[in-house]
């Protein structure tokens, strides 16, 4: 298998244009310098006193001229380009340029290390850029970087013209490699974790070296300003003075991004993906969760310490206690002291004799003695006493784990995915141990696990997936264990805390990391994966489809790195990525009740990412689309969002805080939301932004998932094969292709009028700025002071590059037509004087004009009668859904419950049940889909109207809560348009169904009464 990469992701492609645009007006260059091979010391040299080693006659040194990355534009520059970003992403703007960090956040799951490579490249495209270094916090990670690099290689060649790149992991004993990185003048990129740059005195990339030409290593990477990635900088870093940053900051970076789902430091922040953005938008798959909770297990004396704590010299214990409470034995926290008698605390004699011993509070030694009839327990915070048996919970988490993997294995097998399932468990020597002769035996989890998978394997419902299969050998070659390797080759539970250890981790990481297409065939046995903290981040599969937590997670912060690895979109046997809910969700078995799971993981994602769920901030309607007079299309701005959220805690829709209340909710879901008249037009995107806000991350309940029967009449026949569905079917069913048709004149003239109303070019400027040094103990301080002054530079000897090559590669028209356009405009002196500001901004120009063509010209044509999409799937593909988002029990859809995404979807449902001209309806399955330039399109519903019991008339509907073409996404309105033009190139005969775009049930009968 070949894994397949999708270039125009437009979140992709947004998150790397935002990182390019940060140096929007800088003209490609680059900066040279001197490498020199130092000379050992000889006698001759001694005729030269004071000579450099380049200088030398002896013929004993050699020079290369080293290539780096220059930076011409100055901080205003910098910042304004920065705001600008900010502004269009809708992103809390940054004063001033406190630095040269900048942040991307990217949900896991979401292509974060395509974007980052991708990034490299049109830089180098765009400015020249030439010297990158990824630095990540551990091995996993690095592994991880690398595989991917080598698997997109042809990918990124195909993009860039075949442009010329090297590679390579950075190794202490190789340090050649880092002449080579200086010297090349191909694009290098150098991978590298914290592990082996954050120690100065031991290491060799601080010391003079052969293999660097007598240079220090760090010294040739200073020289080239390399731009730096850090991927995970949260654990990169160790705090914003810590050694990792400092190790950063040592190679002299031109600027460095920053890229996780989770920072800790935010910096300037250039482009959000969050982890509500990616699920709406099913970017990474649907997240439910299958709850293992203890229940009645209330016959032996149950303690568990939960935390201790030493406040104002007053020492307690918080513990988890089996309570007799007025409505019977319930499990409760409570505070305790030194002596407490748990028989009194609890009212249970089960505890008769059971006292609170010594309680330490000393940070990594807490503990809390038990003293109980016979003996005495020390429980860490987390453990308990008196718990049902351990194995029991876990043998049934395995047994439901393989149950929910088998499930999916039936439905997804077909469609050429292979499932593939994720155990975290708390330590190697529950999956394996060794005997005294090194031999490895099965631990408790690998037997377990075996037992219960031959005794799945024998149900009924399973059978099809065991036919020809020897289930003894199976049981063995389905799962494995990835943990760290000892040189022996045993495993262990090692952390990458030094060399050693993560010599150990790396060997671990070349079975799984580097065979990820392996893993992912049918041929390929393996489907079961056991893991320590080994894979706690750097490792994800996107054929991950059950994780489950065999050890307790409650405790620590770390469900969003546990379902991380298994976030991403799912691939098939042809490496193609395969999307919809319906296929990707991620199943979650966990020891902990459905409700408490995800309140703890949205807090985590309240606690890493800064999003406030429920919360409006000033700045977040700054984004939102403006139309002017003029037609071009602007940014709200951070003064009107401002005064746009004074209007709503006026108004007592949020408090002080911006905390959403109840009043707000009720606004929304009614449509009674006022606001002043100034914001009319804007209405429908106000209102879309402050339902995400008010909204909360859905995490579903395993337990409530249902499989949608198709619904029968009262002859027992289905419904979708009666004669008012098949008339319905018939009239969409036929697929189509399509052609798109530039009016080139039209979008001559269009970017000829849109270049014409840019703002002005400014000449380049020199900026001049005073400091005060102060050479004290501490070292050399620099404080700016007063003085600082801008001078516009008179630059008569600029080489004007050629313009329409340039514009060529970045817009993909002809030269004709860009002649036509730059001519047209009267814009050329502005190429004389700022020939690199005017070439970015006639390209994004002529760029957003095209994709406004694209759709303009679309033409589709009908397939012939072989290429429909048959009735017949509804009966082979299923169809489930959570009782939450089900309108139950329909008698008008084809299907006896209805799948719902939204509260218009919910609505529009229910008003079409209730309404007397509505004979039947179903909501278009997620197979169902539109081809579009901009990707596949898959329409809300079918309706079949009718009229005084006679006239039928059809349609397809979509539903969103605005009719305003400018409320929606540009990409939403663009395969609205699509859908627009598809369904009419199915309209034949007299009564052909209609495409209609509606808020409620009211606007599809408006359009039936208009005809």
């Amino acid at each position: 298998m070949k894994l397949h990469f999708e270039p125009n992701l437009d979140y992709q492609m947004q998150a790397i244009e935002a990182v390019c645009d940060l140096f929007r007006g800088q003209e490609i260059c680059r900066t040279e310098f001197t490498v020199t091979m130092k000379a050992p010391a000889t006698a001759d040299s001694d005729l030269f006193p004071g000579t450099q080693p380049e200088q030398m006659t002896l013929g004993m040194a050699e020079s290369d001229l080293g290539v780096g990355n220059r930076l011409t534009l100055l901080d205003d520059e910098l910042h304004k380009n920065l705001a600008d970003i900010q502004l269009r992403g809708g992103l809390p703007p940054s004063g001033s340029l406190t630095s040269g960090d900048f942040t991307v956040e990217m949900e896991t799951g979401t292509g974060k290390t395509y974007v980052y490579l991708r990034s490299i490249f049109e830089l180098n495209k765009r400015y020249g850029f030439s010297k990158f270094v990824i630095v990540v916090p551990s091995v996993a990670i690095k592994e991880g970087v690398y595989k991917t690099l080598q698997i997109t290689e042809d990918h990124f060649k195909g993009l860039y013209a075949g442009v010329p790149f090297d590679y390579f992991l950075y190794d202490s004993s190789k340090l050649g490699q880092v002449r080579n990185f200086a010297t090349s003048s191909n694009i290098q990129i150098m991978v590298v974790t914290v592990g082996a740059i954050n120690k100065k005195d031991v290491n060799n990339l601080y010391k003079d070296s052969e293999k660097t030409g007598g240079e220090k290593p760090i010294d040739l990477i200073k020289a080239t300003r390399p731009v730096l990635i850090v991927d995970e900088p949260q654990s990169v870093d160790g705090g914003l003075k810590g050694a990792g940053k400092t190790a950063l900051d040592a190679m002299n970076p031109l600027c460095t991004l920053r890229y996780s789902a989770t920072h800790v430091d935010k910096h300037h922040m250039v482009f959000r993906l969050d982890a509500v953005d990616a699920y709406e938008r099913k970017l990474v798959k649907q997240i439910e969760v299958a709850s293992a909770t203890v229940e009645n297990a209330h016959n032996k004396p149950y303690v568990r310490l939960v935390a201790v704590s030493n406040k104002r010299g007053t020492i307690s214990a918080k513990i988890a206690l089996d309570m007799q409470m007025a409505g019977g034995v319930q499990r409760q926290e409570v505070t305790v002291q030194d002596g407490d008698d748990l028989e009194q605390t609890s009212k249970r004699a089960i505890y008769a004799d059971f006292r609170v011993g010594e309680i330490n509070t000393a940070k990594g030694e807490e503990f809390m003695e038990l003293r109980y009839p016979g003996g005495e327990a020390f429980l860490a915070p987390g453990q308990a006493h008196g718990d049902v048996d351990a194995l029991a919970v876990q043998r049934e988490m395995i047994r439901r784990t393989i149950r929910e993997h088998l499930d999916k294995e039936k439905r997804l097998r077909p469609l050429g995915i292979k499932v593939l399932s994720l155990f975290f468990i708390d330590e190697v020597a529950r999956y394996r141990t060794y005997d005294a002769d090194g031999n490895a035996v099965k631990g408790d989890y690998a037997r377990i696990f075996e037992e219960e998978y031959r005794r799945a394997a024998k149900l009924p419902a399973y059978q099809s997936l065991f036919t020809e299969i020897d289930l003894d050998s199976a049981a063995e070659e389905v799962h494995n264990g990835y943990f760290s390797i000892d040189k022996k080759g045993g495993w262990s539970d090692t952390a990458e805390n030094n060399a050693g250890n993560r010599e150990n981790a790396e060997r671990a990481y070349n079975l799984i990391m580097k065979e990820k297409e392996k893993l992912l065939g049918f041929e390929t046995p393996l489907k079961f994966i056991f893991s320590h903290s080994a894979l706690k981040e750097g490792w994800d599969n996107p054929n991950v489809f059950q994780i489950c937590t065999l050890r307790d997670i409650q405790t620590e912060r770390e469900r969003r790195q546990t379902i991380g690895r298994g976030l991403r979109l799912c691939v098939n046997q042809k490496g193609e990525r395969v999307r919809g809910f319906e296929v990707n969700t991620l199943t979650v078995v966990a020891t902990e009740n459905y409700q408490q799971f995800a309140e703890a993981l949205q807090k985590e994602i309240e606690d890493d990412t800064g999003i406030r769920f429920g919360v409006v901030e000033p700045h977040q309607f700054a984004a939102i689309t403006v139309v002017g007079e003029d037609g071009e299309a602007a940014p709200l701005g951070m003064e009107q969002s401002q005064a746009l959220w004074n209007h709503l805690k006026a108004a007592g829709h949020i408090d002080a805080k911006g905390k959403v209340q109840d009043s707000l909710k009720t606004a929304l879901k009614d449509g009674t939301l006022t606001l002043p008249a100034e914001f009319d037009a804007q209405k429908g995107q106000i209102a879309e932004v402050l339902r995400k806000l008010s909204g909360r991350l859905e995490i579903r309940n395993a337990d409530e998932r249902k499989q949608i029967a198709l619904r029968k009449g009262q002859d027992g026949k289905a419904i979708y094969l009666s004669e008012e569905f098949k008339a319905l079917w018939d009239r969409i069913k036929h697929q189509t292709t399509y052609r798109v048709q530039f009016d080139n004149d039209k979008l001559v003239t269009d970017c000829i009028a849109s270049l014409q109303k840019a703002p002005y070019i400014a000449k380049a400027r020199l900026q001049w700025r005073k400091a005060d040094i102060a050479i004290g103990k501490a070292g050399v301080e620099a404080t700016e002071k007063a003085g600082a002054a801008t001078v516009v530079l008179d630059e008569s000897d600029i080489e004007l590059p050629d313009v329409l090559t340039d514009l060529q590669d970045r817009t993909h028209l002809t030269r004709r037509t860009i002649t036509s356009i730059l001519t047209g405009s009267g814009r050329l002196d502005d190429f004389k004087r700022n020939p690199q500001q005017f070439i970015e901004l006639a390209s994004g120009i002529i760029n957003r004009c095209k994709r406004l063509a694209l759709v303009d010209g679309i033409k589709y044509q009908k397939l012939g009668d072989q290429h429909i999409y048959a009735q017949e799937l509804f009966e082979q593909e299923e169809l489930t859904g959570y009782l939450k988002n089900l309108l139950l029990d329909t008698q008008k859809s084809i299907y006896e419950h209805v799948v719902y995404d939204s509260t218009t979807e919910h609505d529009f449902a229910d008003a079409l049940e209730k309404n007397d001209a509505i004979k039947l309806y179903v909501k278009l399955p997620g197979w169902f889909k539109v081809p579009t330039p901009l990707g596949s399109y898959n329409p809300d519903w079918a309706v079949l109207v009718e009229e005084d019991g006679t006239e039928r008339l059809y349609f397809v509907v979509e539903t969103k809560s605005s009719l305003f073409t400018d409320d929606l996404r540009d990409k939403e309105s663009a395969k609205i348009e699509c859908g627009k033009a598809h369904f009419a190139a199915l309209a034949e005969g007299d009564n052909p169904a209609r495409y209609v775009v509606a808020r409620s049930l009211d606007d599809v009968l408006n359009e039936a009464a208009g005809t």
